[in-house]
């Protein structure tokens, strides 16, 4: 294990907190994340840091965005660093490229919080503020103004997607001139949690699917510290309801919703001989043709004070479900199999089960199907037979594909499904030495 040091310069995806990544128009991949180790010796300053890749695999700390917290929303909310940038090109009339960046001004523990909109040509900037889009006050707003996200409804219409623990997750729309609020109000309540669990939810992001017509609502769970997960839940409007794959409201305040609520599609884990990985959350998704990806960043289980952005493939079922790849993107190249492999057979796979907010380690299970493939992704029955769970075998609603093991170095079948009890199962296929 590395150590880091003050240097940027060494970190590669290492101290990114809260990513978001874009494509700008020079070709390069831009990762923007909260401003982990500002302060730090070494004269790493605060803002929003930068990160550039031209393959999504290496990346190279490029610099700071807003190299200090802009002045309205410092003296608003007392912020010494800013937290999750969400950064978005924005749709222009007159044929010019404008990004936004809609960053967070907090402290910990207080809905004394601002999300504040800069603006720039290109995604290296520079940035400029525009000032503050939503502020909450501690003593007087049950909501709190965190942890922006921006997408658009199927008219093309901008939403702001925001909100913490304090109140849950909101949605308002934007104007899509401005960037700003249409209406001075919260907007809509999408998603929250019982007090039971500390309202524990955060770092939201919304993604429509047009293959669908509906909208795919990503949220975390629990603590950043070592139980986070991230949960998913579908809706046909943008202003909700949401509900995950049990059909249950994501809403829904009843403690006895409090931990299965939430379609868990990614929680900590550890596959035989790996490094375990803890608190996986707030993610965003972004899209390379086709290929739909989560980055989100992760703590490692035998040093839970490091952290790092990791990218991931998600695939989507026939019904329309996202499901993660059990391991990190490696590359293009890597997801081709040498030759093509019968699905059946023996597999390393967990289950998130989202009663179970530890780190799960992999087990050895059964897959029951017909089909063979190369790497490309394939939509399928499946069934998992694990000698314990249920008599008869599991039936997933599940994709395979192709993803490289960090362990064994090659290219292995990967899987992911849903079964009917709505929890998901993931893995790859076992190698053989």
């Amino acid at each position: 294990m590395s150590i880091l040091t003050n240097d940027p310069s060494t970190w590669g995806a290492r101290n990114a907190h809260d990513p978001t990544v874009v494509r700008g128009d020079d070709g390069l991949w831009y990762m923007f994340s909260t401003d982990a180790a500002a302060g730090a010796s070494g004269g790493i300053p605060v803002g929003a840091h930068i990160r550039t890749s031209p393959d999504l695999v290496t990346w190279t700390f490029h610099g700071t965005a807003l190299g200090e917290v802009p002045e309205p929303a410092r003296d608003w909310s007392g912020a010494q660093g800013l937290w999750a940038p969400e950064v978005v090109r924005w749709p222009t009339t007159d044929g010019s490229t404008r990004w936004h960046m809609y960053y967070s001004a907090s402290t910990f523990g207080s809905r004394t919080s601002a999300i504040g909109l800069a603006t720039a040509g290109t995604p290296a900037g520079p940035w400029a503020d525009r000032g503050i889009v939503v502020a909450t006050r501690h003593d007087r707003d049950a909501h709190n103004a965190i942890d922006a996200a921006v997408t658009f409804d199927r008219d093309g219409r901008p939403w702001m997607i925001y909100g913490s623990f304090f109140g849950g997750i909101h949605i308002v729309e934007l104007s899509a001139e401005t960037g700003v609020r249409l209406r001075d109000e919260p907007g809509a309540l999408i998603a929250r949690r019982p007090a039971s669990v500390d309202g524990a939810i955060e770092g939201a992001y919304v993604q429509y699917r047009a293959e669908e017509d509906r909208f795919v609502l990503f949220v975390s769970y629990d603590s950043l510290v070592d139980t986070y997960s991230v949960r998913v839940g579908v809706a046909d409007e943008i202003t909700g309801p949401y509900r995950d794959a049990a059909g249950n409201d994501l809403t829904s305040p009843a403690p006895e919703h409090a931990v299965a609520v939430g379609t868990k599609v990614l929680g900590g884990h550890r596959f035989p001989g790996g490094t375990g990985l803890i608190a996986p959350g707030h993610n965003s998704i972004f899209t390379d043709g086709d290929a739909t990806f989560m980055v989100h960043h992760v703590r490692l289980a035998d040093a839970p004070t490091q952290h790092e952005a990791q990218i991931r493939r998600v695939h989507w079922t026939r019904s329309g479900w996202p499901l993660v790849s059990p391991h990190p993107f490696a590359g293009i190249g890597t997801e081709r199999l040498t030759a093509p492999e019968q699905v059946s057979g023996e597999w390393d796979a967990v289950r998130f089960a989202p009663e179970v907010p530890a780190l799960v380690d992999a087990q050895r299970v059964t897959l029951v199907s017909d089909a063979v493939s190369d790497g490309d992704p394939i939509t399928m029955r499946l069934v998992v037979e694990t000698g314990g769970i249920e008599t008869g075998g599991i039936e997933l609603d599940a994709v395979v594909f192709g993803a490289w093991d960090p362990v064994a170095q090659r290219s292995v079948l990967a899987f992911s499904g849903i079964d009917p009890h709505g929890v998901v199962w993931s893995g790859s296929k076992a190698v053989t030495t």
